[in-house]
């Protein structure tokens, strides 16, 4: 029988710091029943003094503790992130040497929100191919560091946190059993950070004109994510010859709550099997589907053999699912 991966352990982390919708009313010209009616966030978690790799090394802590595995035994580190601790070395690679993992490889992955997905399913063809026998997969952001907080569009909408799995070779019917991965290039501007990178480097012009800070177009990005996670989601289902009510879980990315609740309306499936957090933590990017993972985990909502179902939408466009036999 065929190599398979299989999530292990699990692990997540944010920073004790919360700003809430009220805090931020004294900031920007919003208020709570705006932010709330809109996205359903209520409060989200801020890093202070704390790098994206301080954020992989706590969630990675108790990920690991869970799989009961040393860091020494990990193979490999792929950390997921948008905004990691600088352009170069990777932060995955300063996230081994925080765990001591002096045997793993380690790399970064930047597919935005859609990051972890991305690094998931890198990680089950490292490990179906023979090559490693157990990854540490961390999605990890630190937002907070590329908002302005004088743009209500955006400001409002993410938070800080990380979250981690350890993956390991298995075999048997239980695993990752799909991964789907998808971008549209030509909508690369719906969301964006278009400053500091080759082509627009670090300038007085570039600050001037605040090009280190997200940007976003909201309502068109809403209507591609509706109209595309439910194919998405479908598709995924097709392919491994499931139905949407044989889901013991969706665990989506946590953007927004009228597209979570629109993409479950849309399956027939009632919220109590979709996995919703976003009210306590914002939009955290690559960190979202891993907390949440971690915390239905812990909370006892998913048993063995349950189908398990995450998808994420974000800038790219990038798009992509797994189907997971737990």
């Amino acid at each position: 029988m065929p190599f398979r991966s299989r999530i292990t352990g699990t692990g997540s982390y944010a920073p004790e710091q919360v700003l809430t919708n009220f805090d931020l009313e004294k900031k920007v010209d919003t208020s709570d029943e705006w932010i709330t009616e809109r996205t359903g966030i209520k409060e989200r978690h801020i890093a202070k003094g704390e790098a994206a790799s301080d954020l992989c090394l706590e969630a990675s802590k108790k990920a690991l503790q869970a799989a009961g595995v040393d860091p020494g035994e990990i193979d490999l580190i792929i950390v997921a992130t948008m905004s990691g601790d600088m352009p170069m070395p990777s932060t995955a690679s300063l996230l081994q040497k925080k765990l001591g993992a002096k045997h793993a490889g380690a790399f970064d992955v930047n597919a935005a929100c859609s990051g972890f997905l991305y690094g998931l399913s890198v990680a089950d063809s490292f490990i179906r191919s023979g090559q490693v026998k157990r990854i540490l997969l961390v999605g990890a952001e630190v937002m907070s560091k590329f908002l302005d907080w004088e743009d209500r569009t955006t400001c409002v909408l993410f938070g800080d946190g990380a979250g981690a799995v350890v993956i390991e070779q298995t075999k048997g019917q239980r695993g990752i059993l799909s991964t789907r991965l998808y971008s549209d290039g030509t909508m690369w501007d719906y969301i964006c950070l278009p400053g500091g990178g080759s082509q627009n480097p670090p300038s007085s012009k570039t600050l001037k004109d605040k090009m280190h800070f997200v940007k976003m177009k909201g309502n068109e990005t809403f209507k591609v994510a509706v109209r595309t996670l439910e194919k998405l989601v479908v598709d995924t289902l097709k392919e491994n010859g499931l139905k949407p009510s044989e889901l013991a879980m969706l665990i989506p990315h946590q953007a927004n709550l009228r597209i979570i609740k629109a993409t479950a309306e849309r399956l027939h499936l009632p919220m109590s099997r979709v996995a919703v957090n976003l009210q306590r933590y914002g939009n955290t990017s690559s960190a979202s589907i891993p907390i949440a993972l971690d915390e239905v985990v812990r909370e006892g909502r998913i048993k063995k053999d349950d189908y398990i179902l995450l998808e994420a939408f974000g800038a790219g466009l990038t798009w992509a699912s797994a189907l997971i036999r737990w």
